[in-house]
């Protein structure tokens, strides 16, 4: 009796998985069968609706109104972080970029700390960082080998024994889509090659000869510059922030600064494979980049749903109805007190928008992805608007301009405004500059 049900087990089985194999009895069904996918939140950041809005400076920003131009434009949905990056959230990035140098030269005689193959015994070249391992900086062991990371006892302040910041170079790469999307670099189908020529934003041209030719690669050091609180403000002392501001925990929720937008950027790249690489691990589906916000994404946010606002709180002036200053700037002549901080404040001091984004006005203006030019919203596309201009080594300096909003602490209120827009050069780094990150949503 057994056997006989066991039989009629298999043939049952069997029929359903031929079933199966006919994918719906020659119905057009989709290949797979995955299920609904929702987005989860990510951790601190907030969802911003898509939508349309005015773009650019009301009738009341008098300022404007006789060289700006209004456009009625939409936006896709996106994440954006609810606060600016912090020097505690920054310092994690700069740590992981430490760790990876550490463990790339202790694998050189510890292949342990590195992954030279793959599960199938296929050579892995370059190798895998191996994160797993674990890494003791006081083992007897490793104190020589990384001792090339320190900085020589000649340049060491106090014989201190410090990380040389100078050698914390991030390794990355990108995939250059604008270059790849033009008409003239495709794939030519009927000659099976490509035609085209790329810049590697380094100087050089170079021709296309396959897809890897549109991988830019990057080192950058992405340590910020301490020393833009004394350079930034001559005659002034400033030098507790240089010594303290970046590392000292005092400091960890106030917002990073010093940062260029070249490091911004570099960031942002981290945050994405950091974060894919865990998903991955999980087998779990990647998620979108992260990234610095386009203008159009960053004023979007700021009115936080409000038509044509003139300060992210909604209202027309820069006091609540007690007297209270409602953002972190320079308020009065020579009075950068009067709002309740000196210099940055820890992120948050002040209420959020109507989106629940905080100091999108004041504490620190803030890296946009966008390059400078004074004509840009003539030109862009009302749908999701960007302006983008990766420049090369020998372009002037005025093709090096990006964007920057929201205004800082040692603003005046007309920087607060949603619709104010200035520039830095992408190289510079700033005491009052920071940034924040975005994602695209996905799906619904």
């Amino acid at each position: 009796m057994n056997k006989l049900l066991t039989t009629l087990g298999v043939i049952v089985l069997l029929f359903l998985s031929s079933c199966g194999s006919r994918t719906g009895n020659g119905e057009l069904v989709g290949v797979g069968q995955r299920g609904k996918w929702f987005e989860p939140k990510p951790y601190g950041m907030v969802q911003i609706p898509r939508g349309s809005f005015t773009m650019g400076p009301n009738d009341q920003d008098v300022a404007w109104a006789l060289n700006a131009t209004t456009k009625t434009v939409s936006v896709e949905s996106f994440w954006m972080d609810e606060t600016e990056i912090t020097n505690n959230e920054y310092r994690q990035f700069v740590y992981w970029v430490r760790d990876s140098i550490a463990r790339q030269l202790l694998g050189q005689q510890f292949e342990e700390f590195l992954i030279a193959e793959d599960d199938n015994g296929n050579p892995i070249d370059p190798p895998f960082i191996n994160w797993d391992e674990r890494l003791d900086w006081n083992d007897e062991e490793y104190v020589e080998i990384l001792e090339e990371m320190y900085l020589p006892e000649h340049e060491r302040f106090f014989r201190n024994k410090e990380i040389d910041t100078r050698k914390l170079k991030y390794q990355y790469e990108w995939v250059d889509l604008q270059q790849a999307a033009k008409k003239s670099n495709r794939y030519n189908y009927e000659t099976g090659e490509y035609e085209g020529m790329v810049d590697d934003y380094k100087g050089g041209r170079k021709q296309i000869e396959d897809r890897s030719s549109f991988i830019m690669k990057e080192a950058l050091n992405i340590y910020p510059d301490t020393l833009c609180w004394i350079q930034d403000f001559t005659y002034s002392y400033n030098d507790p922030w240089t010594k303290r501001y970046f590392w000292h925990p005092g400091y960890d929720d106030y917002p990073v600064v010093g940062v260029s937008w070249k490091q911004a950027t570099a960031f942002s790249i981290w945050r994405t494979r950091f974060h894919n690489s865990a998903l991955k691990a999980e087998g779990d589906y990647p998620v979108q980049d992260y990234r610095l916000p386009t203008e159009s994404e960053w004023e979007y946010a700021a009115r936080g749903g409000i038509a044509q606002n003139m300060y992210p709180w909604g209202g027309n002036y820069t006091r609540n109805d007690q007297g209270c200053f409602l953002a972190n700037f320079k308020p009065l002549r020579g009075n950068y007190v009067d709002d309740g901080g000196l210099v940055t404040l820890p992120v948050g001091s002040y209420e959020p928008n109507e989106y629940g984004l905080y100091d999108m006005a004041g504490n620190v203006a803030e890296w946009t992805s966008g390059a400078y030019d004074e004509s840009a919203y003539s030109f862009t596309h009302d749908m999701n608007p960007n302006y983008e201009y990766n420049a090369l080594p020998d372009d002037p300096p005025a093709l090096k301009r990006k964007v920057i909003r929201g205004g800082s602490w040692k603003d005046i209120g007309y920087y607060m405004q949603c619709a104010t827009r200035t520039y830095e050069y992408q190289d510079t780094a700033k005491s009052y500059i920071g940034f924040r990150c975005v994602r695209t949503h996905l799906g619904r």
